[in-house]
Formats: structure tokens, C-alpha cells, sequence
């Protein structure tokens, strides 16, 4: 990249300060879309394509202790990071909801959720009897990646 920044021939008046000024922006946006995409590597990200807000949940599994939580709501064409740190290898839990309370998204696996922003250890457990709800969230096999973006679409008509 730092030879394609580079300019070859005779400098013109006051052309080595322009060039030197313009390396320099060009270093340091290439060095912010460095950290940038540093960041964004490390995470689950969830981006809502359908028409609607969605409102989701996810779940992990960390120490064999299942923990649910949302709500996160994305709007259409929007993104959240409901994981900002790196992935351990496994799977996450995803469930979604459209304001009407209609699935976007669901599964087979059996999870504790909550009507309000919610936290929920043992997810796995009792959950009408622990003042929960029940919802079925879809595995996502997430291997050893240490980043993941899924989409929420609208199923084709």
C-alpha cells in the first residue's frame, strides 16, 4: 500500500508538503481501519433484514451453566453486537421477535425468557416455574470462529 502512496518525478512548488500531508491522512486512515476492523473481528453480530424491529435474544453456555438475555432491538437494516468479545467455540442461541410478538426466528432449543430486558442463569431450567417464559431459540454452530454476523430476513412469499 505505501507504494501506491508514493509519487515518482520531479516535485512541483510546495508539492512535498501536500504529498507528505496527504501519506500521513492516508497512514492514519489506514491505520484506523486497522483498529476498526480489529474490533469488528471479535464479536456476534446480528443484522435485521426484514421489515420490522426485531426484538432478540441469545444464549450461551459457559462453565455448563446455560445464561439467556435480551431484549437487543435492531431495526430494519440495522446491526447490534450482542457479543462484543471473541467467541468461544461452540454454539449460540438465537431468538427473535417481531414488535407484534410474532417469531422472526426460532428453533428447537428450549430457553427461558422474560418480557423485559432480562438475564437468566440455568436458561435450561424450569422456566414457567421460575416466572419465565418459554421460548425456542435456533442453534447457530459457530466452530471455532471468533467472529459471526447473522441476518434476520423475511421468508420469501
Amino acid at each position: 500500500m505505501a507504494a501506491s502512496l508514493a509519487r515518482s518525478g520531479p516535485r512541483g512548488r510546495g508539492e512535498g508538503r501536500i504529498g507528505t500531508r496527504r501519506c500521513g491522512r492516508a497512514a492514519l486512515a489506514g491505520a484506523f481501519a486497522f483498529l476498526w476492523a480489529g474490533a469488528a473481528e471479535a464479536s456476534f453480530t446480528i443484522c435485521n433484514r426484514s421489515f420490522d424491529v426485531a426484538n432478540v435474544a441469545i444464549g450461551t453456555e459457559a462453565d455448563g451453566r446455560m445464561t439467556t438475555q435480551g431484549w437487543w432491538k435492531i431495526g430494519p437494516n440495522q446491526c447490534a453486537e450482542a457479543i462484543p468479545d471473541a467467541l468461544a467455540p461452540g454454539t449460540v442461541y438465537v431468538f427473535a421477535l417481531d414488535v407484534f410478538g410474532r417469531e422472526l426466528l426460532s428453533g428447537a432449543v428450549p430457553l427461558c425468557v422474560a418480557p423485559a430486558r432480562f438475564r437468566i442463569s440455568d436458561a435450561r431450567e424450569d422456566c414457567a416455574i421460575r416466572g419465565h417464559l418459554d421460548a425456542r431459540f435456533l442453534a447457530v454452530d459457530t466452530g471455532e470462529a471468533r467472529a459471526w454476523r447473522m441476518f434476520i430476513a423475511p421468508l420469501p412469499e
